[in-house]
Parts: C-alpha cells; sequence; structure tokens
C-alpha cells in the first residue's frame, strides 16, 4: 500500500468540507426548526445497540446493510443504526410509551456496510419524522405534507411525488393462498414493472380466473390517478376485499393534492419497497436528474409490537446531504472581519461583542494571508471597522 493510498477513503464514504459543510449545517438547522414547528419532538437515538434490539421487525435487507461488531463488555453481537426508524418506534413504544398521539423527529449519521443504491452514501445523515397512534387517512397526509412542506424548505425544484400501496398486494396474496416462493417471484417480477412477465406467471401459477386478472391488473396501476380511475375500479369489482386500500390511496392522494396542487402525483402499485416491514400507503418523492427518492417513507404499524407496544405508525426520511447537494435554499453568508493578533484588552473587548452579535471574526498576524471583507483597525484610539 502506498502512502497515498493510505489516507483514501472506502468506497461509498465522502467526508464534507467548506463551504458544503456550512451549507449542509444550515440546512439542518433550518430543517429540524420546521419539523419543531410542526410539533414534532427532537429524539437522538444511540448509533451503537445491541443487534437484537436494533433490528426486531425489520426486514433480511436492513440487516445485511448493518455493520455487526461485538461488544468487549459483555461479548454480545451489536450493531451501527442503518435505519432510525426503528430505534425511534422502540423510544416510543419503551422508553416514551406515551398516551395518544406521538409526534418524533430525528437527524443523524447512519452507517451502511452495503449501499442502498448505487447514488447513496454509506454514511447518508439521515433526517425524518415519525407519527404513532394514528391510524386513519389525517396521519398519512400530515406526514406526505411534512415531507412536502421540508423539501419546498429545502429549495428542493420540479418535485413529484409516488403513491403505492403494499395492502393491496397482500390482500391479493391473501386471497389467492399464495406461498413465500410464489410471492417472492411475484415481487421480483413487479420490481421489473414488465406487464408480459406477471401475465405468464399469473396464467402459470392462479387458477382464478377474477385473481388472475386482478393480478395481471398490477403492473398497469401506473400513472397519474384520473386515468387509472377504470382499472382500479376494476380491480375492486374483481377482489372487493381490495376497496378499502384503493379507497385509502385515493383519499390521501385527493388531499394531499388540494394542499400541493403544483406537485404532480402518480400512482404506482408496483412498488413494493420494504414489503417485509411496511403495511400499507408508500410514498416517495422524485427531481429530475437524480434516479433515486430524494425523500420517501410510508406506513409501518404495529412494529411497536416487538417492544410490547403495538401503535399505528407512519414516517418518512431524506439524507440531508443530497438535499443539501440538489436544493436551491439560500444560505445566510457572513461577512468575515480580520481582528489583528494582539493582546490589547480593549481589541479582545470589541471581538467578544462582535462574536456576541453573530459575526464571524478571526485573528492574524499582519504575516497572515488571510483576508476578509471587514478590518479591525485602531483609529484615533478606538477600534473601528472598515473596509478592507
Amino acid at each position: 500500500m502506498t502512502s497515498a493510498d493510505r489516507w483514501l477513503l472506502p468506497d461509498g464514504i465522502e467526508e464534507v468540507l467548506p463551504p458544503q459543510a456550512r451549507r449542509t449545517e444550515q440546512l439542518r438547522r433550518r430543517l429540524l426548526d420546521l419539523l419543531d414547528n410542526w410539533g414534532y419532538d427532537l429524539v437522538v437515538p444511540p448509533a451503537l445497540e445491541y443487534l437484537d434490539s436494533l433490528l426486531t421487525g425489520v426486514g433480511k435487507e436492513l440487516d445485511l446493510r448493518t455493520f455487526k461488531v461485538i461488544d468487549q463488555l459483555s461479548g454480545r453481537l451489536m450493531g451501527l443504526s442503518a435505519d432510525t426508524t426503528p430505534q425511534v418506534a422502540r423510544i416510543d413504544a419503551h422508553s416514551l410509551a406515551p398516551e395518544g398521539t406521538s409526534r418524533l423527529s430525528y437527524c443523524r449519521t447512519v452507517f451502511h456496510a452495503k449501499a442502498a443504491s448505487l447514488l447513496a452514501s454509506r454514511t447518508p445523515t439521515q433526517i425524518g419524522a415519525e407519527l404513532y397512534g394514528e391510524a386513519g387517512v389525517g396521519a398519512d397526509v400530515e406526514i406526505i405534507s411534512l415531507m412536502l412542506s421540508m423539501l419546498e424548505a429545502a429549495g428542493m425544484q420540479d418535485v413529484h411525488l409516488d403513491l403505492g400501496n403494499v395492502g393491496v398486494f397482500r390482500v391479493l396474496s391473501g386471497k389467492a393462498g399464495l406461498s413465500a416462493a410464489q410471492q417472492g417471484e411475484l415481487f421480483d417480477l413487479l420490481k421489473l414493472k414488465c406487464e408480459s412477465d406477471v401475465v405468464a406467471w399469473a396464467e402459470r401459477e392462479i387458477a382464478d380466473a377474477s385473481l388472475r386478472e386482478a393480478f395481471t391488473l398490477l403492473p398497469r396501476l401506473q400513472g397519474a390517478p384520473e386515468k387509472l380511475a377504470e382499472r382500479l375500479q376494476r380491480l375492486a369489482e374483481l377482489v372487493p376485499e381490495v376497496s378499502a386500500e384503493i379507497a385509502h390511496i385515493r383519499d390521501v392522494a385527493a388531499r394531499v393534492a388540494g394542499r400541493f396542487p403544483q406537485t404532480p402525483l402518480y400512482f404506482d402499485l408496483t412498488e413494493l419497497r420494504g414489503y417485509n416491514y411496511h403495511t400499507g400507503l408508500l410514498f416517495a418523492a422524485y427531481i429530475p436528474g437524480y434516479g433515486d427518492a430524494i425523500a420517501q417513507g410510508g406506513r409501518y404499524d404495529e412494529t411497536g409490537a416487538a417492544f410490547g407496544r403495538a401503535r399505528p405508525a407512519t414516517g418518512f426520511s431524506a439524507d440531508l446531504k443530497v438535499l443539501s447537494r440538489f436544493g436551491t435554499f439560500v444560505t445566510g453568508e457572513k461577512q468575515t472581519i480580520i481582528a489583528p493578533d494582539s493582546d490589547d484588552a480593549e481589541l479582545w473587548k470589541e471581538i467578544n461583542a462582535l462574536r456576541a452579535a453573530g459575526k464571524r471574526v478571526l485573528t492574524a498576524s499582519e504575516q497572515d494571508a488571510v483576508r476578509g471583507d471587514l478590518y479591525l483597525k485602531q483609529q484615533d484610539g478606538q477600534w473601528q471597522l472598515v473596509e478592507a
């Protein structure tokens, strides 16, 4: 290994340097203030937990993304947090255990042994919010509205919103009595969004004509809600048990569209992200020029049951560093004031007063090649600000 190689960062792990670090920090403060203004209380889960607690109630995908280490004090297996949501569910169910609705937010670095996608960082700064104790349309509308408002505050342009519902797939799978292997095969086909493959699978695996047609409709349920009305109606006719799930996604879409009429909205019932974890509505926000969701979330009811308190739950998260990179928000740039490097008591008092007022003051000797916007200089026996 060369000395240059020794300082290379691992693939998917990056550092944030000035001025991007300042920009990202300003956005973090802005978004945490927005979450607080919506009534979401900040929590800071530990970066490291015992593995059995950290991975309780989550799917295999998160297990594979989790760094694992041995605790030298107890000998037990521990993990670095790869997703904040399960930890916040534990906090709501066990550490806080409030009565009624609970609203919690967070912003911290998580760690991925394997990146979630080709574009994703292995150390994203995850910012998000979780709403517990409410199962209705109103809770889903609130959390999606908060996500879109946060993206607006970050200056994201041309956002469009995708809505899905894993509940439809669950109802159809249960009605057809699909085995785990059959569900897995269909799941993989729907991820490819290839209608002909799904049709061939249904003809081979599903004997009931109504159910067979219902499964073949799924790949065609992608697009603007108004263009899918007839197909959704047909799906409800074929399998009446999905009517409640369809009504739910329609109600959410209508209310979100009323609040954010400028945001294009699409349905995608082939979206089964986190199928073993999510229980109902899924949503994701996208922007042109970025191949992944800029923010995403969904409903994950009953996750808290593993911690002794089953609760309705919905939430979302985003990578703060991605929002900072693509957002067009205005940063609060400060002027830099250069003060002499001196032990003069009056100068020190003036520097402290400027810093207390929120000014950026650097001390430098005459030999330092530091340039500023303003300079502290002694004139007529007083320290005064003068232009460069």
